[in-house]
C-alpha cells in the first residue's frame, strides 16, 4: 500500500507534465510572406465557355522574363510566387484570338489575385493601308 501511495502523486505529475508540454508545442501558424504574391484566373472564348489550351503569358515589367501557362480543360491558369514589388502584364492567346493586355500592378495588394481573360479576335491591319500602290 505504502508503494501505491508514493507513486500515484508521481504518475499524477507525469501525466499533469504530458498534457502541458503537448498543448506547447503544438505547432504555430507562420504569417505569410506578405512579399510574395500569387495570380490565377480564366481565360475564355468570346462565347463565355473555357479556353482549354490558350497560352497565358506574365511579363516582368521590370526584367522583361517571360512566363507562360498552358490552360487546363477548365481555361484555369495560375502563377506562383511572384514578387508584390514588380508589374506584371497578362495576356493570353488561342489560336486566331488574344486577350486585351492586363497589368498586375505593385499598387494591387492582394496577395492571391484573380485576373480573367476573354479572347478576342486578332484585328488584321491590311498591309496597303495608308499605302498607294504605284502605277506604272
Amino acid at each position: 500500500m505504502t508503494f501505491a501511495r508514493r507513486c500515484l502523486p508521481v504518475l499524477f505529475a507525469c501525466a499533469l507534465l504530458a498534457s502541458g508540454m503537448q498543448w506547447t508545442n503544438q505547432k504555430k501558424e507562420k504569417g505569410r510572406d506578405p512579399n510574395i504574391r500569387n495570380v490565377s484566373g480564366v481565360v475564355t472564348l468570346p462565347d463565355g465557355n473555357p479556353a482549354a489550351g490558350a497560352v497565358v503569358q506574365l511579363k516582368n515589367l521590370k526584367t522583361l522574363q517571360i512566363r507562360s501557362f498552358i490552360t487546363r480543360e477548365d481555361g484555369k491558369y495560375q502563377f506562383q510566387n511572384l514578387s508584390t514589388s514588380i508589374d506584371y502584364e497578362i495576356t493570353a492567346t488561342y489560336h486566331d484570338m488574344e486577350s486585351p493586355k492586363r497589368t498586375l500592378t505593385i499598387f494591387d495588394t492582394r496577395l492571391d489575385a484573380v485576373v480573367n481573360l476573354k479572347l478576342e479576335r486578332k484585328r488584321e491591319s491590311s498591309k496597303s493601308e495608308g499605302k498607294e500602290e504605284s502605277k506604272p
